[in-house]
């Protein structure tokens, strides 16, 4: 009853909109501090805060393991039962564990990493102070997962929250007043910050009796964590060894300048769309997990979602087409409008993608680790590869746009197919509906664009965009009813 009072159509949007709020918050939070890095360092300092932010991800990222994602399945899986707290102590020892191997990496590699980033070894130091906000960065992330297991959306929000508003007010005094030596140090704070109110959070959340930690006993456990860790990793190595590789054959087969084009665009459309993707594996992905074994209450879900996804995402990418202009001027400046049909094309992608989205979880929360690579892993990367590579060498930066939508349509009929095969999944008809729909409305804005008559154009994309908002609002407010 439980499981089915949190995938109600209320309960669903609920959660996505908080989440997709606490993403808005967090990345005004960003703008707002990277304003005070542009004020207060100037250009240098920002590329200089850039290549440390890099750095530090990737290495938090590499020695994390990828034991979020696996922490929020167990905890989501396992929270009604009694090997609950035997998880956590498994989650704490392993937490402590990566956390202080993404740590050494950072005092150890100090000096080449600062040759290899920066050319020379006048940043050893920061590395190695990089080490300390590492250490924080992967345990607070790990304490925030197990919130997230747990579905507790409001702390899950209240700390994301507080760790980011806390590391802004301390961080931007080291700005002004230790210039770019105050970079390090205000991500460790921020790091540090968020990683105290998840541990409060954590804290206040979980009730049961402390479970120690035990090799023989919970090797198992620490088993299967690492080997979800693992694939994760695998998959992500694989598309970020994919995007480089789409890079290079931009520049090999066109100019730098496309490149660097292409990166904009694809930032804008993903920080525009990100806002729904992140909220809905915030809220979704636990919800799905703890109902893994049942397939008929995953149908459910996934369709509901699906249904919720429709009516939200396609407002939102009606809103990006009919936008763009203004987007690229605000968020980058009057010299990339070239990119402006590009952006329309990859919104139009992301609305197929959105639609694609819940499916992709479905194996993972499964525990279905070998589908889960070979799909997300390698067909996912490698066809995102391969189209990519085909569109810009016949049709250049635009058919960047044509092979996304390619892509995204292969990948939601491959997704669907083994879903089906495998779990016995189908489309409700409400799902079919809402998603039909939602295409027309998003297509048609996209259409609209081509027209060579401004006011024509323009009139036709915002009359669309207001008749998608007034629909998905009505329908909304119908559903959760």
């Amino acid at each position: 009853m439980a499981t089915d009072n949190k995938n109600t159509y209320r309960s669903i949007l609920k959660g996505t909109s908080i989440f997709g709020g606490v993403q808005v918050f967090q990345i005004g939070i960003n703008l707002i501090r990277g304003k005070f890095v542009a004020m207060f360092l100037g250009p240098t300092g920002m590329g200089i805060s850039s290549l440390f932010n890099t750095s530090g991800q990737t290495i938090q990222q590499l020695a994390g393991m990828g034991l979020n994602l696996g922490i929020v399945k167990e905890v989501a899986a396992r929270k009604e039962d009694d090997s609950f707290g035997h998880l956590l102590a498994v989650a704490r020892r392993m937490l402590l564990f990566t956390s202080l191997l993404g740590a050494l990496i950072c005092v150890v590699f100090s000096m080449p990493l600062s040759h290899l980033t920066f050319g020379n070894y006048d940043y050893t130091w920061q590395f190695m102070l990089l080490g300390a906000m590492v250490f924080f960065g992967i345990a607070g992330q790990g304490f925030l997962s197990v919130l997230q297991g747990l579905h507790n959306v409001k702390l899950v929000s209240a700390t994301t929250i507080t760790g980011s508003l806390v590391g802004l007010l301390v961080g931007v005094p080291l700005y002004y007043f230790m210039g770019n030596k105050g970079i390090v140090p205000a991500m460790v704070i921020l790091a540090f910050s968020t990683l105290l109110a998840a541990w409060i959070g954590v804290r206040k959340a979980v009730k049961t009796p402390k479970v120690k930690f035990d090799r023989a006993l919970h090797s198992p456990m620490v088993r299967k964590l690492m080997l979800m860790g693992i694939v994760l990793v695998a998959s992500d190595a694989i598309g970020t060894g994919c995007n480089y590789l789409v890079n290079l054959f931009i520049r090999t087969f066109g100019a730098l300048e496309n490149v660097g084009l292409f990166q904009a665009a694809n930032s804008v459309t993903n920080q525009y769309s990100g806002v729904v993707f992140t909220a809905m594996m915030l809220d979704f992905f636990p919800r799905l997990s703890e109902a893994a074994g049942d397939n008929g209450k995953v149908r459910t879900i996934v369709n509901r979602q699906m249904e919720i996804v429709s009516l939200i995402a396609c407002p939102l990418i009606c809103l990006l087409i009919l936008t763009s202009p203004l987007v690229i001027s605000i968020l980058l400046t009057d010299e990339f409008l070239p990119i402006l049909p590009l952006m329309r094309w990859l919104g139009a992608g992301v609305m197929i993608k959105a639609l694609m989205f819940p499916l992709g979880y479905i194996a993972f929360a499964k525990d279905n680790r070998r589908l889960f690579f070979w799909l997300e892993g390698v067909y996912g990367n490698v066809m995102f590869l391969v189209l990519s590579c085909l569109g810009y060498y016949f049709f250049g930066l635009i058919g960047l746009g044509y092979s996304l939508i390619v892509d995204c349509t292969l990948c939601f009929i491959v997704y669907y197919v083994v879903n089906s095969r495998l779990y016995a999944y189908s489309f409700s008809a409400e799902a079919v509906r809402e998603g039909l729909i939602a295409v027309a409305l998003a297509a048609g804005c996209f259409l609209s664009s081509f027209f060579e008559n401004d006011a024509l154009a323009y009139g036709l994309m915002g009359g669309i965009t207001v008749l998608a908002i007034v629909r998905s609002a009505v329908t909304l407010r119908r559903k959760i009813r």
